[in-house]
């Protein structure tokens, strides 16, 4: 494992840069390279400040390829270093990354980077986990509830919307809302891009936004923190009902009777647009606009 501490300078960056060639030359075991390489490898690393053009970081790139190195992604926010100021004077780089070599890769598959949150410092600290065998976790679907108000969104639905079987309704409409997940996601990455990754930057903005008014705060945002906690208490109370244990013969064969088409149709108009009545993720909305 070679840990770096790089230079603020390019210049002096210049060393590093044939001092990991020189080592990449020799070392055939499985090599880890990571630490503060003090600048960005490719323009969307960073947002905020000046603008960055590639003679910034084109001698990382040029080093970094020779050297049989790669990155295995990362999980959390896209960036790892902040300048510590806030509004137009924000800047936010990813300055800490992981590499590894081919044996590396090949001895631990199942390496993963992640970027844990900003504690004490203006970098974030990097877990690198390396076992040999770690839990797959199969991402959940999300709806998103504006891709309803996209123009083609309707056809999406429609085209996707015929299940490959005759059979039970149930086993068929579960078999449809399969389908639509594949291809609301594919039509999603295609047409928004990586939403997660922009909310993950969004996040990372809003948390320094929480940091720097932890420090200063003002008695406006004061008086808005609290009316905030007021409201957030009000909405998580929860009050206790008491359910009657006992129900007259004529209430049970109402509630045992089968719902109209009428009634189903109501109930769905009814949801929330907002929230997913069950774990597939679709919610009111989906149902209603569809």
């Amino acid at each position: 494992m070679t840990f770096v501490y790089a230079k603020c300078s390019a210049v002096e960056r210049l060393d590093l840069w044939y001092h990991l060639y020189y080592l990449a030359s020799d070392i055939e075991l499985p090599w880890l390279v990571g630490g503060d390489f003090n600048v960005i490898l490719h323009e969307d690393e960073k947002i905020g400040g000046l603008p960055v053009h590639p003679p910034d970081y084109e001698n990382f790139v040029f080093c970094v390829n020779p050297y049989g190195l790669f990155e295995q992604g990362y999980k959390g926010s896209p960036f790892t270093w902040w300048n510590g100021r806030s509004n137009a004077e924000c800047i936010f780089k990813r300055l800490d990354r992981i590499f590894v070599n081919l044996p590396f890769q090949n001895m631990l598959p199942t390496i993963e980077v992640g970027h844990l949150i900003r504690i004490g410092s203006d970098h974030a600290p990097l877990l690198t986990a390396c076992g040999v065998q770690t839990t797959n976790f199969v991402k959940s679907f999300i709806l998103l509830n504006f891709w309803t108000n996209h123009a083609i969104f309707m056809d999406v639905v429609r085209h996707n919307w015929e299940a490959d079987f005759i059979g039970d309704p149930f086993l068929m409409f579960k078999q449809n809302i399969k389908r639509m997940k594949a291809a609301l996601s594919k039509w999603s990455r295609e047409t928004f891009g990586d939403i997660f990754k922009q909310l993950a930057i969004l996040e990372d903005i809003v948390r320094v936004d929480e940091m720097l008014f932890e420090e200063e705060p003002t008695t406006e945002n004061r008086i808005v923190l609290q009316m905030a906690q007021s409201e957030l208490k009000k909405y998580s109370s929860i009050e206790e009902h008491n359910v009657p244990s006992m129900v007259t013969m004529d209430q049970n064969l109402e509630l045992s009777r089968l719902p109209t088409n009428k009634e189903v149709r109501a109930t769905v108009f009814e949801l929330s647009g907002e929230n997913a009545s069950s774990p597939d993720g679709f919610t009111g909305l989906f149902y209603q606009t569809c």
